[in-house]
């Protein structure tokens, strides 16, 4: 069956809110106990912490995904971890469906921060066309970041009334209103994230290495409060957000080599981490000047994630 990109749009607007509302409140709970688990061996404390509320979330919405609406069955389906009944849905199809149950799991596991978020999007070989983040400890209620078509939309949650209302009645975000920050996360350096985060502060900039990060990148991003992102072979799960969020903010995301624009085609399986990354070293960012900043900085890094 050849499906219909918008359509399956205006379904995953439909089903996904509730689905994201109720697992962020299965995983703040969750997160009250001791539901730590091995299972990753990348060496890197932020890719390798694991734990139970990441394979119920992802248990969760697959299900969701697949019984709210059939339709979405016919969509590849690429979910971080492992479990829940992917066979469901289709193995080959020019739209996938990627879900990231916990991103910032280190910091969900650890109780250092609250800026962890339960995260899906819709994306084909060179575009995102939906996105849905929900920070469920982010602020007093919660977070939302969601954008399709040309819309961007972050705000607070809102219990009095169902998660799909909430979002509709949320306000776009007005791209020429939007602060200009200077302010660019780093991740995937290894240790080298801090040092590499100064370098960007000495290139007129101010990098934010992940143990710096105040919340989520998603809300940050889509609200002004950060640039863009510099990130090491980044993984296909939550990724591709900031790549939506670049570009309709009149932006971009481009590998720092040669200046081109992402796809989502040339894809490597870490087996470390368990989970599949571009290659390479990517700048997203908010404008092309901070790209141009970021591409001249790093063109020259190495863009092999583990040296032996």
């Amino acid at each position: 069956m050849q499906v219909n990109a918008e359509q399956i749009v205006d379904v995953l607007r439909q089903v996904t809110p509730d689905l994201l509302r109720w697992s962020g409140a299965i995983a703040k709970r969750m997160r009250t106990f001791n539901v730590a688990l091995e299972g990753k061996h990348s060496g890197n404390a932020n890719t390798d912490a694991l734990t139970l509320a990441d394979l119920t979330v992802q248990e969760l919405v697959i299900a969701g995904l697949r019984d709210r609406a059939p339709l979405l069955r016919h969509c590849r389906i690429e979910a971080e971890e492992a479990n829940g009944d992917l066979g469901a849905f289709a193995e080959e199809s020019p739209l996938s469906i990627a879900l990231d149950p916990i991103d910032g799991t280190k910091y969900f596991k650890d109780k250092t921060g609250n800026g962890y978020a339960v995260m899906i999007h819709l994306r084909t070989r060179d575009e995102v066309l939906y996105s849905l983040v929900y920070a469920p400890e982010d602020g007093a209620t919660g977070t939302w970041t969601q954008a399709y078509g040309n819309v961007v939309k972050s705000g607070a949650d809102d219990f009095s009334v169902n998660a799909f209302d909430c979002l509709e009645q949320m306000p776009a975000i007005d791209p020429a209103r939007r602060p200009d920050s200077k302010k660019i996360y780093l991740i995937g350096f290894q240790k080298n994230d801090p040092a590499n985060a100064a370098q960007v502060t000495a290139a007129g900039l101010h990098g934010y290495a992940p143990d710096d990060m105040p919340a989520s990148i998603y809300p940050l991003l889509a609200t002004g409060a950060f640039g863009g992102s510099l990130i090491h072979t980044p993984n296909i799960y939550d990724y591709p957000v900031s790549f939506q969020l670049a570009r309709l903010l009149g932006g971009d995301s481009v590998w720092v080599h040669n200046g081109e624009r992402v796809n989502f085609s040339e894809t490597w399986m870490d087996d470390r981490a368990d989970m599949l990354r571009l290659p390479g070293i990517v700048a997203t960012a908010d404008s092309p000047a901070k790209l141009k900043i970021l591409c001249d900085l790093a063109r020259d890094w190495s863009g092999v994630r583990y040296p032996e």
